[in-house]
């Protein structure tokens, strides 16, 4: 297949997908119906598969969590959209409690095969309330998996495989991402499921590691592009899952680089970009040539005001200033 594809249209195929090859799979959230989801992503699956499998919800995101969690308890595997992540707060008890803690407080016995997606984080103008990355705080959650795509391969591969896991799935997509525009890949043509917990290189390089999720993989790309102009190579690892994290992965690139850099979105105090450094310094700390640097957000909720919103996230200015850290830390 050749072209280009946009992340809503491959996020709506897969929904479309695996409504056909399983029964069981319904979907609900706030206006994800009639109209086709705030971001267009599940357009035209009311008419195809009928209002019993395609729900629109009341503005209440706890009663319909706690509906979707009822209803795969007893058999169906639900597919919740959040209009964005940040209403999901109103949830998070059915979420950690209800959901990713069943299955382990009844030997096995009982499986909550939900799906919980939408649009998370880092969006131009939607201010402090509406631009939150929850990676964080459904990553230290045991019983949950957790996954944040960047790629139109990742949101593809992951919606498919996450509806057929057997336990409650984040699906934390960037909000500004579901217009870019991917080459289509060859596993689209497939019944393609990416693994939940495997990250992908995908820059490979011998100088530095970048690691990031979701919009941050753009960010290091961008950034790896520009640093191969003066000579520095560097490899860019899509984490692809932040729960369970692919430690293996980030291990064998910075074994190889000896230097890294973790970028992230979400605020730096107790985050991703944290739990990744932790992991590479605990397991590499005698090999490595640089402390390894944290390129996060700023510390503060997001400003609405344009000029400072622009000083609250990480930019490819950011990343190439922390990668020249790290080569002249080793050479000094």
């Amino acid at each position: 297949m050749d072209g280009w594809v946009t992340v809503s249209e491959v996020i709506n195929r897969a929904l479309d997908e695996e409504l056909c090859r399983d029964r069981n799979v319904i979907l609900l959230g706030e206006e994800v119906a009639k109209s086709g989801g705030a971001h267009q992503v599940t357009r035209g699956l009311l008419a195809k598969h009928g209002n019993f499998r395609v729900m629109d919800a009341p503005i209440s995101e706890m009663g319909f969590t706690g509906f979707a969690a009822g209803a795969a308890f007893l058999g169906l595997r639900p597919v919740v959209e959040f209009m964005t992540w940040n209403f999901a707060l109103q949830s998070i008890d059915h979420i950690i409690n209800s959901c990713a803690k069943t299955r382990y407080m009844s030997g096995g016995r009982v499986s909550c095969p939900v799906v919980f997606r939408g649009p998370n984080g880092y969006n131009p103008g939607y201010a402090a309330q509406h631009t939150q990355d929850f990676s964080a705080y459904y990553g230290c959650v045991p019983g949950l998996k957790v996954v944040s795509p960047y790629s139109a391969r990742d949101h593809y591969g992951l919606t498919k495989a996450a509806i057929r896991d057997e336990n409650p799935v984040v699906i934390l997509e960037n909000e500004s991402m579901y217009g870019d525009r991917f080459e289509v890949f060859p596993e689209y043509a497939t019944d393609y499921c990416q693994d939940l917990g495997r990250a992908v290189v995908e820059r490979p390089g011998r100088d530095v590691t970048l690691v990031g999720a979701s919009i941050a993989v753009k960010t290091c790309l961008d950034a790896a592009e520009a640093l191969a102009g003066s000579g520095i190579s560097c490899e860019v690892v899509n984490l692809v899952a932040i729960r369970p994290l692919d430690r293996g992965t980030v291990l064998s690139s910075v074994a190889k680089t000896r230097r890294a850099v973790v970028v992230d979105f979400g605020w730096p105090a107790y985050g991703v970009a944290s739990e990744v450094a932790a992991v590479v310094g605990e397991a590499l700390f005698g090999r490595l040539l640089a402390p390894v640097v944290r390129v996060c957000g700023e510390d503060v909720p997001t400003p609405y005001a344009a000029n400072l919103e622009a000083l609250s996230f990480p930019t490819v200015a950011h990343v190439l200033r922390a990668v020249r850290s790290c080569t002249e830390y080793s050479e000094s």
